[in-house]
């Protein structure tokens, strides 16, 4: 199972700035979107937990958590396993 299916949904690594995040878009996938659109893409991913922000002085990171997700297919592939809450 490809948990990324396109190549732009693997643009986000660990720890990336605004900036490297729209470079990598831009020189590795084709996508000419702004910083703007790329900055609520990245709000909306952190509001359901999928991107952790941090600032290191005047910079923000961001990194993609893995954990919502991991849980996700772990419930797919294990059905009849009982899902704890969190």
């Amino acid at each position: 199972m490809d948990r990324h299916p396109r190549p732009e949904r693997r643009a986000l690594r660990a720890g990336q700035t605004l900036f490297e995040i729209c470079t990598r878009l831009v020189t590795r996938h084709g996508l000419g979107l702004s910083r703007q659109a790329i900055s609520q893409h990245l709000a909306v991913l952190e509001s359901a937990g999928l991107v952790l922000s941090r600032r290191e002085g005047r910079y923000g990171f961001h990194d993609l958590n893995t954990e919502p997700l991991e849980r996700i297919a772990n419930r797919w592939l294990r059905p009849d396993t009982p899902e704890s809450t969190p």
